[in-house]
């Protein structure tokens, strides 16, 4: 596949794993509103062919989002609609934060897990989503927007929990099945767990998981300065394919 294609591919893939409170389409860009709960739900995605005026029309998602009382921030690739996007954003004040590496691993020959203490849920379930919140330390004010989006997700997952010997969830993690791609979303580990091989073996078994259900590919998203994440997803044999970063203004006043 065309790199440009992949990335639009996984773009829309990771779009429905985290479904946005409400969208609009707008001449080929993806404006995604969730109560300012994450960045990627609530961001402009220009990843289709665009023809309006960019100026008019970066003026008129400014205009959206201020209305929300949001900030105002895009989604950026290397292959953006326009293609110069970056650059207009960057003279007209925008900051760029948060550059993450898109990766992907073929499913053909991955490692089987020595772990399989694991909790399955192919659906949405509440303790997963407790441990979450607890582990990831989610805002009680941010619970409701991402139970919202958990709940209207669409394609094929799988919420899992890994635990201890006490039947603690230690961690948990989230895998979303579509076109044969399985992405994994919200790998968290217990702060007194890390750096014991947990995490690994979480992924590990999610990632048979994908297999068993049709998946040949599995790609995630993690930020670059996040070492740990990057070292434990090597390990595993996840290899970059492109990189995404942010342009953003302040909130609102």
């Amino acid at each position: 596949m065309k790199p440009y294609l992949l990335t639009q591919r996984i773009e829309e893939l990771s779009m429905n794993a985290l479904p946005a409170i409400s969208t609009v389409l707008y001449d080929g860009w993806v404006l995604r509103f969730s109560n300012g709960y994450t960045r990627r739900a609530n961001s402009v995605n220009p990843i289709y062919p665009s023809s309006e005026n960019v100026e008019s029309k970066i003026d008129t998602c400014e205009k959206l989002f201020h209305q929300k009382n949001l900030s105002v921030v895009f989604k950026i690739t290397d292959h953006v609609f326009p293609e110069d996007l970056d650059d207009v954003l960057q003279e007209r004040g925008y900051d760029m934060d948060s550059e993450t590496s898109v990766q992907q691993l073929d499913l053909l020959h991955i490692e089987e897990p020595s772990n399989h203490n694991v909790e399955w849920k192919p659906e949405w379930n509440e303790k997963w989503f407790k441990s979450y919140c607890t582990l990831n330390q989610v805002s009680e004010k941010d619970q409701p927007t991402l139970k919202k989006m958990l709940m209207n997700l669409v394609p094929e997952c799988c919420f899992i929990m890994l635990k201890n010997n006490n039947d603690e969830v230690i961690a948990c993690g989230l895998g979303i099945l579509e076109d044969g791609f399985m992405g994994l979303y919200d790998i968290v580990t217990d702060e007194t767990c890390r750096k014991q091989g947990y995490g690994k073996q979480l992924v590990l078994n999610l990632l048979q998981w994908g297999k068993r259900n049709g998946a040949n590919q599995a790609y995630l998203q993690v930020m670059l300065n996040n070492q740990p994440a990057l070292k434990l997803y090597a390990q595993v044999g996840f290899k970059e394919k492109y990189k995404y970063w942010y342009r953003l203004t302040s909130s609102p006043t």
